[in-house]
């Protein structure tokens, strides 16, 4: 059998005793020099293993003054079995609502024609004073167009609620959930750097075959995690995809994401 890495040893023995609480959070890890003197292996070797710990989030180095296990992410969990846009418990900033056309990319996702008038409101969401996520929705301007009941008009009503009030009924919802790289005007809006590893939720609401809403839910993966409550099936092997027929064609790319149905 091939020998472990020396680096690969290392990082080893200091990241058991870290992930069971062995060395807590603030904890001075041993210098280069030490371990390098208690594994047998050169400083260098050390070092790799200080920055693969680094690179994995179990520890932070502090200039002048050595490496310390890393206090973990101020973890929030957003629901997302909810008909309203999933920021809870975070802090909203409702952001407005603004009419805007279709580009070639949103015609697909809601069916409708390029150029068709379209709502578009945002919101964000903050914890402990910090914008970590961000929600943008796209719904048909047609639907409620001059009834009052416009997402700008009831921004604290759920989609389902609001849509039902002018006769459209939402009965499926899907999400899809990937991982992506935040882009620059997204991250002026989350004052994170671009490029930062983000979590992305698609949501699309339907009335029948018709999408009638679909959004972005952008949110830090530093900082959130994303709850689901799933209902069992009403039968063995019946399940909430059977019970809703078949979904319509979709033209939306899904690689490296997986689809979801809601419990609601």
């Amino acid at each position: 059998m091939t020998e472990k890495p020396g680096y690969l040893r290392v990082a080893d023995s200091l990241r058991e005793p870290i992930l069971n609480g062995e060395l807590p959070p603030g904890t001075r890890l041993p210098s280069r020099a030490q371990l390098a003197r208690r594994h047998a292996v050169s400083e260098q070797v050390a070092r790799c293993a200080l920055q693969l710990l680094v690179a994995e989030g179990l520890i932070e180095g502090r200039a002048g003054s050595g490496y310390y296990v890393r206090a973990p992410s101020a973890e929030v969990l957003l629901s997302r079995t909810s008909h309203l846009p999933g920021l809870d418990p975070l802090r909203t900033e409702w952001l407005g609502a603004r009419t805007e056309t279709a580009s070639i990319a949103m015609a697909r996702r809601l069916g409708t024609r390029v150029g068709e008038p379209l709502y578009r409101t945002e919101c964000l969401g903050y914890a402990q004073g910090t914008p970590i996520a961000l929600w943008v929705a796209w719904e048909p301007a047609i639907l409620t167009l001059g009834t009052g009941l416009t997402p700008g008009e009831r921004p604290d009503t759920s989609v389902a609620e609001r849509l039902a009030e002018v006769g459209v009924t939402v009965d499926r919802i899907e999400e899809e959930v990937s991982v992506r790289r935040l882009r620059e005007v997204e991250a002026r809006r989350l004052a994170l750097e671009p490029g930062t590893a983000i979590l992305l939720v698609q949501r699309t609401h339907f009335a029948g075959r018709r999408v009638v809403e679909t959004s972005d839910l952008i949110v830090s993966a530093e900082h959130c995690r994303l709850g689901y409550r799933l209902v069992s099936p009403s039968r063995p092997g019946r399940t909430a995809a059977d019970k809703n027929g078949p979904s319509p064609p979709r033209s939306r790319e899904t690689a490296a994401s997986s689809q979801m149905g809601s419990a609601e």
